[in-house]
């Protein structure tokens, strides 16, 4: 099967033709909740569970470690398949209690749990989360709307 405007070189629309397409008539009559529908994330590529956690640094802990704790963490945790997304960063206030944090995504509990037992994981606490903090604090949210967080 032959496309016949593969021999033709791409030409984008003019404003003319644009507004004179079946395209441009089918985005006018567009309700607003179309428009989002289309904008939004299929169900299926959801992230569900999202896990922070807070640590308190040790007093010896530099801002130069806390510049290679950041990096590690991203360059670590990041080989883990279960990993979905993954974010880490010092505080701005100098006043608050808790100065490092990572936050990660995941698909299930199952995924997390599994992710805990992963030898990087093991690796990494014990090399760059246990020598420089004292104290941390996990949370765990589930992020799909009107799912029982029991069945995770």
């Amino acid at each position: 099967m032959h496309d016949r405007n593969a021999d033709r070189p791409f030409r984008p629309y003019t404003s003319k033709e644009w507004q004179s397409s079946d395209a441009w008539h089918a985005f006018l009559g567009a309700t607003d909740s179309d428009l989002r529908v289309l904008s939004e994330t299929p169900i299926s590529f959801t992230l569900m569970v999202h896990h922070i956690v807070l640590y308190k640094l040790k007093p010896e802990v530099t801002p130069a470690r806390v510049e290679a704790m950041m990096m590690n963490t991203r360059m670590q945790l990041l080989k883990i398949p279960e990993v979905l997304n993954i974010k880490c960063g010092k505080r701005i206030d100098p006043e608050l209690p808790w100065p490092f944090f990572i936050a990660i995504d995941f698909e299930s509990m199952d995924k997390y749990a599994i992710f805990r037992e992963d030898s990087i994981f093991v690796k990494f606490m014990e090399e760059v989360i246990k020598p420089n903090t004292e104290d941390s604090l996990d949370l765990d949210f589930e992020m799909d709307p009107g799912k029982d967080v029991r069945f995770s």
